[in-house]
């Protein structure tokens, strides 16, 4: 079943933020993902105003998805954001009508 990795972004400093952009579509395709939104035109519709910069990323599985984001070349190119370059909040979600 198909998973989706959601990222909620603040960029305090785009030049390093690039490096990381840079490297991740790579990464990105050699584990099944397929960005469906980066960037781009957005609305927030409730909650605070606190993220500038949505990302939507789709995988096989949720296994895919978090071995990608767990992958040493990710770690890697993620440690050029996660040194003041922004802040991120990721999670990663199965698709489908799940309940608990």
């Amino acid at each position: 079943m198909a998973a989706y990795w959601l990222s909620r972004c603040v960029v305090h400093d785009p030049v390093q933020y690039k490096k990381y952009t840079d490297r991740v579509p790579g990464i990105l395709e050699k584990h099944g993902g397929k960005v469906l939104a980066r960037g781009g035109r957005y609305q927030i519709m409730e909650g605070p105003e606190t993220f500038h910069r949505f990302v939507v990323i789709e995988f096989p599985t949720l296994e895919a998805g978090v071995n990608c984001f767990k992958s040493p070349e990710y770690m890697e190119a993620a440690s050029f954001r996660r040194n003041g370059a922004g802040i991120v909040e990721n999670v990663i979600v199965e698709g489908g009508e799940a309940t608990v």
